[in-house]
């Protein structure tokens, strides 16, 4: 019997991650996806699912009765899931439908509706931040919200969108620019939080929650949010801790993998979002690589309904890694870039993996999508590390013409 993946586009997640890692625990996988054309694509030179099906991943009833038509053809399902951030509620819904292990689809929406993360904590009487919704017919020049302020979509991911804005001037602006772009795009206007932010990252069975590991984030310059780099660091304190874990229970989260970015106000920790998956933009092999734990394995073994393994505890790992995106500085094609490798140098296991292919022609939009490569290494400190990534970003150019 196999396990049902739901998806929208082709991603490292899926075709790195979640399908090699059934293919090493023996099951067989279908993927149910609104692209199927790009899915079969991806899937011509490495591991395939044994079909790849047209299904409106998008609706919750829909992928329930999709996995009830192919009984037929690939016996019950033992497990549903998926590592896409837009379809957490609809997948652990129908989940729920089928009776097959899974997350709250409450707990799901919660952490997608930034608004509604943010009355949940409110409420819950954990942290306040000044959050105010902007429907597609708002006036944004009423709104009353403390400034310098961020702009960002309701269900957004991935600093897609969002933006810095200083005063009444700049809201204004910022939203009339994204809504000439996505008309009908429901928004909000957030206080900053301000200071380095970091991630925590959790798998949970339902009963138990594991910090696996965190990573302090450096952003590009604003208004925009683009990660540019990401070291490891796993020790957090013990009161940030804390109030992390109040918080996260207050929204539900406690089934799969969770990745929680945030900023620490003294003994607080001030949540930016909760994205309700593994850490992306290839984060999640990274972070593996790193621990020496299959994560998509141990992500599936969850939905198949099993506990929590033995993890190690992050803070033990003898090792660092240090993770650079390449960014595109402007709008154009790639005409030049080192091929995927792996290597080692010295103590440090550098990897550069690409995430634009040669030829390609493309805008520069500010966000994760002028990313062109992630380059990581990992070693036995950090100064190693340093000093092996930089030199091989020395070594290497990206050139677009």
């Amino acid at each position: 019997m196999p396990i049902y993946i739901t998806a929208l586009n082709p991603t490292d997640a899926v075709t790195v991650g979640l399908l090699p890692a059934a293919h090493r625990l023996g099951l067989e996988s279908v993927l149910l996806t609104n692209q199927v054309d790009d899915h079969l694509k991806a899937y011509e030179n490495g591991p395939a699912p044994i079909a790849v099906i047209d299904t409106d991943v998008r609706d919750a009833g829909a992928v329930a009765a999709r996995v009830h038509s192919l009984v037929a053809r690939f016996g019950r399902p033992d497990a549903l899931l998926s590592n896409s951030d837009h379809l957490q509620t609809a997948t652990a819904l129908a989940a729920e439908l089928l009776g097959l292990p899974g997350k709250s689809w409450q707990a799901a929406l919660r952490c997608k509706n930034k608004f509604l993360t943010r009355r949940t904590l409110a409420e819950a009487g954990l942290d306040v931040v000044t959050s105010v919704e902007i429907g597609p017919r708002d006036d944004p020049a009423s709104i009353d919200i403390p400034f310098p302020a961020v702009v960002k979509p309701r269900e957004g991911v991935a600093s897609e969108d969002a933006s810095l804005v200083a005063d009444h001037a700049e809201l204004v602006a910022t939203v009339g620019e994204i809504r000439g772009r996505k008309p009908g795009l429901t928004l909000v206007a957030e206080e900053y939080l301000a200071g380095p932010l970091r991630t925590y990252e959790t798998l949970g069975d339902g009963t138990s929650l594991h910090h696996f590991g965190s990573w302090r984030t450096t952003l590009g310059p604003p208004p925009r949010f683009t990660e540019d780099r990401l070291e490891w660091d796993p020790v957090l304190p013990a009161p940030v801790t804390a109030h992390l874990r109040a918080q996260l229970d207050a929204l539900g989260v406690g089934f799969g993998a969770c990745h929680t970015e945030f900023v620490a106000d003294g003994d607080r920790a001030r949540i930016i979002e909760v994205n309700y998956r593994l850490i992306g933009d290839t984060m999640d092999l990274i972070t593996s690589e790193l621990l020496g734990v299959d994560l998509f394995a141990e992500l599936i073994k969850l939905h198949l309904g099993g506990t929590l393994g033995e993890l190690p505890d992050p803070a033990t790992i003898a090792r660092h890694g240090r993770v650079d995106y390449v960014m595109a500085d402007r709008a154009g094609t790639l005409v030049d870039a080192p091929a995927a490798l792996v290597e080692q140098v010295g103590e440090v296991r550098i990897g550069h993996r690409p995430l634009r292919e040669i030829g390609v022609t493309a805008p520069l939009h500010g966000t994760n999508r002028d990313y062109l490569a992630a380059v990581h290494g990992i070693g036995p400190d950090v100064a190693t590390v340093d000093t092996a990534v930089d030199g091989f970003l020395a070594d290497h150019k990206w050139v677009i013409a």
